[in-house]
């Protein structure tokens, strides 16, 4: 996937969810991507992409830490909103929309 292709996707699940905000971009390069989407409940999420070295980052960011967060650095990982300094191994890769399915769900469980 390059960079475009990247971006669009990211724009597309922000705007298909009801807590993501306009994604921004912060920083982008020939080969790397990084944006930032602010979500209605508090705080924001982080999303790194660098088409080199199909490097892929989501964080999600209140109050200035990460609570909950899935890379492949190393292969594909959540840190759990439980203990989000873990690396706990999944399966599969961690798709934009299952990330922000999982925050939908965890805002959810705290109403």
């Amino acid at each position: 996937m390059n960079i475009p292709e990247f971006q669009h996707h990211i724009y597309e699940v922000a705007f298909s969810s009801a807590i993501c905000d306009i994604p921004r971009v912060r920083r982008i390069s020939p080969t790397s991507i990084n944006l930032r989407i602010y979500l209605t409940v508090g705080g924001f999420i982080d999303i790194f992409y660098n088409q080199e070295s199909n490097r892929v980052a989501y964080a999600l960011i209140q109050e200035g830490q990460r609570i909950y967060g899935a890379d492949n650095t190393g292969g594909w990982h959540v840190h759990p909103f439980a203990d989000p300094k873990q690396h706990v191994p999944i399966l599969s890769e961690m798709s934009f929309p299952d990330f922000v399915a999982e925050i939908e769900k965890f805002y959810q469980q705290q109403n």
